[in-house]
């Protein structure tokens, strides 16, 4: 249950939100309503995120595993929900984005993938775990300006998570609106 009322002031700032939040995912997001308690703070995370969108170095996948990562790190259902359906709307194998929470057991992951998520967790450790020869490996693969935005994006889906967990924000039904029934024969793929 959230720690905060997802009530708030309906100030303008909040309805201008509202309005662009159920044309863009068919609902209001719930850290919407929670930072609506405080417009100014709603206002800056609306700005910042704005410009996030426009960050463009990083293949959008990887993008995508590195904020699951550290989602499931951190262990912020909201963050897991909703990038679930990212990650569906972006076109990523769904066998990907299910087994975020266990990569290390999966199949469905390169090595630059995994090297990416890896990276994530020991970024999102405290103190953090990051280690020489994977930055080296990350600087080969992906080219500096594309590591200085993993590194970035990681930061940001730890305030996100952080944020989020911290005020009790829990799964909106996001992943549900693009889960595939089970079939009859119970292959796994066909459940995500």
């Amino acid at each position: 249950m959230a720690r905060v009322s997802l009530t708030p002031p309906r100030t303008f700032v909040l309805r201008l939100t509202e309005w662009y939040s159920r044309r863009a995912y068919g609902k209001t997001l719930d850290p919407v309503r929670a930072l609506a308690h405080n417009p100014r703070v709603l206002w800056s995370d609306l700005r910042f995120e704005r410009s996030v969108a426009k960050w463009n170095r990083l293949d959008p996948d990887l993008k995508g595993l590195a904020e699951m990562a550290t989602a499931a790190a951190i262990g912020c259902s909201w963050c897991m929900d909703f990038g679930y359906w990212a990650g569906r709307e972006r076109g990523t194998a769904p066998e990907k984005v299910h087994d975020v929470p266990v990569w290390r057991d999966s199949d469905a992951y390169t090595p630059l993938e995994r090297d990416v998520m890896a990276y994530a967790e020991a970024m999102t450790a405290t103190p953090p775990t990051v280690d020489d020869e994977l930055v080296d490996r990350l600087r080969e693969r992906l080219g500096e300006p594309a590591l200085v935005e993993l590194t970035a994006m990681v930061a940001v889906e730890n305030l996100r998570s952080r944020i989020n967990s911290s005020l009790g924000l829990t799964s909106q039904g996001f992943k549900d609106s693009c889960e595939v029934p089970a079939s009859r024969s119970g292959d796994r793929t066909s459940a995500r």
